[in-house]
């Protein structure tokens, strides 16, 4: 989201299109924010500001309603969040200061200024363009009525004829006259008075050659000065005009030399705008990244935006480091031989360049020994490095390159198209295919291709390059060896920048034998791995050091306390693992490390450290799954104990992943090793026996998870599970067996032996008592059942089984006609599912509580209230995937349509009875319910 005042007030969203806002007084409302963005606002500076002396009447209230009006606007245009925060005794705009363009400008115009001020006027250019880029008009130009608009428009016009000013001097500074006469003479034109314009205009017109135009432009300020003031031309105007007069030299030659690249520059305009300002504050900067990812052309693109001289070096081809100084002295067009380095900085003493050193990774020792000399000799000198690997001296600003982003998936079809390595693909395959345009028919596939190949510009060009002879589905097919479908590059290209393989081949061949091995290791991880994961799975010594090695060298990327190989490295390197004979020990390293994750996360689950354990297994789940389906075609009983252990994880988050189709898979193995049906022997068995049915039963559950063919199976694990002694481990197990269809036979004695007498286990036993007494129609005695397994979950901390048991007093509410508690005891359920980020489980419950408000009479019902929590439920079900949840929601829309008598209802119904019956029972009632509302319209 941005924000603009430099012109009417604004609102963008994040690909930049604008959305309304409302009318005068909320547009101006939200610039009196803006202009104090991420601070708080007092309730009576507001009002001051807003309504001025004027103000009549309850003005608390009215600021109140263009507050509400504001945020319904922004909510609106931004989507889900509160931009508008209360906080103390006023408001605040929750959004940091850059992103509003008044905030930006001033920013931008201060290091301009300052670069100025500091001789640097090269780097002073592109900064105070990008500053006045941004007015698009008059400041507040539609809020100018407001009593606070017409100070604060004073003084940010005032700030924008200052920044004009400051170009116009970096631009003759430069040498280039002609790119500022056209605003100095306008800017002159409208403010006749102001005398350092009328200077710089003046030397503008004698850069030009103009010199009889210049002098004019004087004399006509000085009688100006002198009719309207009765003042003398300033030190300024006069020294500009003596220097007209004695001829002297105002504007030196820009000289730049680089590379034309024969390519639209596309996908960094967002690394460009952020890398100007850097190069005007830092002396060095290296912008660093794996092979690909287009720090070259990012680094011409920033310099062909630099005034003043420009010099490009490649140091790829050095095989020594030694020849830097030969390289530079070459670009400078100095001849070789002698001390060059000594020459070299004899040279660069008094002047002003910028030298663009590329591909400094092979030669990295001796280029950062080679900067430093020269940066500490040479004040007027810039570097701006490419390397994969940062130089490390004292000073340098790092500017790490990311991959292209992709917009996500469910995004609007504006933003998939409008992300910058979709653009990419798309201008290079029309290219080659002429005609070709990424629309809504192919954004999925041209997406999906972007992500597999990182977003690496390179890897991207390549891909697009092959729809000259294949299809998307070919491409996006053969992706699997992408080594070989991307090995057709640019003929004229570098050797390393041909193929993909040479471009990570590249960065490989530069690692030592220690970095190399830990990297083939480390490519066994899918979705990264924490230091603690690489220690134990990878087992090499000093491997905190050498994860700092591969980071360094753009190998790995480190963040939030993971590290990360891109898939095409991670590709790369697997390749050598295999290669090297090492393979299988580390992926069974792996599969055992987290497979113990996930049997000591699991117990975890339904304790006070729900959360935390959720987010860890939820951050491995790449890893998880990577485990399973190894250890499934390798070790089925190491795969057994991986399912088992992460039974409970898949039932909260409804991720399973490729569970339920690898449990299905090793079952017929582990009949023999987990007894099958001579588990129902009663027998002094040893625990680890007993724990074997259990995973057997765990197993059963997660492979009949949407299936009705594993009726033996689950007969089988139930009649295991009843011949078990001991309380079970996994108490969990006879709901999830239940959900598959299988109950423990036996007297009920038999089920409550095997739950424990711990906390969690006597409340989940309470909870299953409430509901057998609720579904045979005893409401009043499920009550306190649910009550004690509440009470119960409450003191272990298990927010899923919190909001299970608050779900079902609900439930118990409402049969006995109390609604007012019944959607108390929802709103909490709610709230508790939020906090836990179970979309499914939330747009369930907010069903429930539409369909407890729209079942009232008269005044009790809220119709209204109903349907926002239908059409809730309905967003979230439908982006989460949630099918039988988003048919319910529904039918509850139709519900209140045909209450409201609206011809909707028709239409809500047939949705719903146009999703086909899956087997879900909460699917086939809403079916039922869809025809029983259609039924009562055609009465109607």
């Amino acid at each position: 989201m941005e924000f603009g005042i430099l012109g009417a007030v604004e609102a963008w969203r994040g690909d930049g299109t604008p959305f309304p806002i409302g009318g005068p007084q909320v547009r101006a409302l939200l610039a009196v924010l803006a202009l104090e963005a991420g601070r708080v606002v007092g309730r009576e500076r507001l009002i001051d500001e807003l309504y001025g002396e004027q103000a009549a009447g309850d003005v608390g209230h009215a600021l109140q309603s263009q507050v509400s009006r504001l945020r319904r606007a922004l909510r609106s245009g931004l989507g889900e969040g509160e931009f508008v925060e209360s906080a103390g005794a006023g408001y605040r705009l929750a959004a940091p200061a850059e992103a509003v363009d008044a905030h930006r400008f001033a920013r931008l115009a201060g290091l301009g200024r300052k670069a100025l001020r500091d001789n640097d006027p090269a780097a002073a250019l592109p900064l105070l363009e990008q500053a006045l880029a941004l007015w698009r008009g008059p400041a507040l130009a539609d809020v100018r009525d407001a009593p606070f608009a017409q100070a604060q428009a004073a003084r940010l016009d005032e700030a924008r004829l200052a920044a004009e000013e400051d170009r116009a001097e970096a631009a003759l500074a430069v040498g280039e006259p002609d790119a500022v006469l056209g605003a100095l003479s306008e800017l002159v034109a409208a403010h006749p008075l102001r005398e350092r314009a009328r200077a710089l205009l003046m030397r503008a017109l004698y850069a030009a050659g103009r010199q009889a135009e210049a002098l004019d432009c004087f004399e006509r300020g000085r009688r100006l000065l002198a009719d309207e003031l009765g003042t003398d031309p300033s030190a300024e105007l006069m020294a500009a005009h003596l220097a007209i007069l004695r001829a002297d030299e105002l504007a030196p030659a820009s000289d730049r030399r680089l590379p034309t690249p024969l390519t639209s520059f596309i996908g960094r305009e967002t690394e460009l705008s952020e890398l100007l300002p850097l190069l005007a504050q830092s002396r060095l900067v290296t912008l660093v990244g794996p092979g690909g990812t287009g720090k070259t052309r990012l680094a011409l693109a920033a310099a062909s935006r630099l005034r003043g001289e420009v010099r490009f070096i490649d140091l790829a081809p050095l095989t020594d480091g030694h020849q830097i100084p030969q390289a530079v002295a070459a670009a400078l067009g100095a001849t070789a031989g002698g001390e060059v380095e000594r020459r070299l900085r004899t040279m660069l003493a008094d002047r002003r360049i910028v030298l663009i050193l590329d591909n400094c990774e092979q030669v990295v020792l001796e280029a950062a020994r080679f900067v430093h000399r020269l940066l500490v000799d040479c004040p007027g000198v810039r570097v701006l490095a490419t390397s994969r690997e940062a130089l490390r001296i004292t000073g340098e600003s790092v500017f790490v390159v990311p991959q292209l982003p992709l917009a996500k998936p469910d995004s609007p079809l504006a933003d998939q198209l409008s992300g910058p390595a979709v653009r990419l693909f798309a201008d290079r395959a029309s290219a080659v295919r002429p005609g070709f345009t990424v629309d809504a028919g192919t954004i999925g596939m041209v997406a999906r291709i972007c992500a597999r190949l990182d977003g690496l510009p390179l890897a991207i060009e390549l891909a697009a390059a092959r729809l000259r002879t294949l299809e998307l589905p070919e491409i996006d097919a053969r992706l699997s060896d992408r080594f070989r479908l991307l090995a057709r590059g640019d003929r004229t290209a570098e050797p390393r920048h041909q193929t993909l393989q040479a471009v990570v081949a590249w960065s490989w061949d530069l690692l030592d034998s220690s970095e190399r091995q830990l990297a083939q290791r480390f490519s066994v991880f899918a979705g990264g791995a924490t230091a603690a994961a690489a220690r134990q799975v990878c087992g090499l010594d000093d491997i905190d050091d050498l994860l700092a090695d591969l980071v360094d060298k753009s190998l790995l990327n480190v963040g939030q306390g993971r590290y990360r190989m891109l898939e095409t490295i991670r590709e790369f390197a697997r390749r050598r693992s295999l290669e090297s004979g090492d393979h299988e020990r580390t992926q069974r390293a792996h599969a055992e490390y987290f497979t113990t994750l996930a049997e000591t996360s699991d117990p975890l689950l339904r304790g006070p450290s729900q959360l935390d354990h959720l987010t860890r297994l939820a951050a491995d789940h790449d890893n998880l799954q990577s485990a399973l389906h190894w250890s499934a075609a390798a070790d089925p009983a190491l795969a057994a104990r991986l399912i088992a252990a992460q039974a409970w994880f898949w039932w909260l988050t409804g991720r399973p992943g490729d569970g339920p189709e690898l449990a299905r898979k090793i079952l017929p193995q582990l009949d023999s090793s987990f007894g099958g049906p001579e588990c129902q022997v009663e027998t002094d068995a040893a625990r680890q026996v007993e724990l074997d049915v259990e995973r057997y039963a765990l197993c059963v559950a997660v492979a009949a998870r949407g299936r009705v063919d594993f009726g033996s199976e689950v007969e089988r694990a139930a009649a295991g599970l009843a011949a078990l002694k001991e309380p079970l481990r996994q108490p969990h197990v006879i709901l999830l067996l239940a959900l598959a269809g299988g109950m423990v036979p036996g007297e009920p004695a038999t089920l409550r032996r095997l739950f424990g007498s711990d906390a969690w286990s006597q409340a989940f036993l309470r909870l299953g008592d409430g509901l057998g007494l609720f579904m045979s129609g005893k409401i009043v005695e499920s009550e306190p059942e649910f009550a004690a397994a509440l009470a119960g979950f409450r003191a272990t901390g298990d927010r899923w089984a919190i909001a299970a048991s608050l779900d079902k007093l609900a439930a118990v509410a409402e049969r006995q006609g109390d609604r007012t508690t019944a959607l108390a005891l929802i709103d909490e359920a709610i709230a508790v599912n939020t906090e836990l980020g179970w979309v499914a489980d939330t747009a369930e419950l907010l069903t429930q509580r539409g369909d407890i408000r729209l079942g009232g009479e008269g005044e009790h019902r809220d119709i209204e209230a109903a349907r926002a929590d239908y059409e809730r439920a309905a967003e979230l079900a439908r982006t989460h995937g949630a099918t039988d949840m988003h048919a319910n929601a529904l039918r509850g829309l139709g519900d209140a349509a045909r209450i409201q008598h609206s011809p909707a209802a028709h239409t809500y119904y047939a949705a719903v009875l146009d999703i086909p019956v899956d087997g879900s029972p909460t699917l086939a009632a809403a079916h039922e319910a869809a025809r029983r509302g259609l039924a009562l319209l055609d009465e109607a």
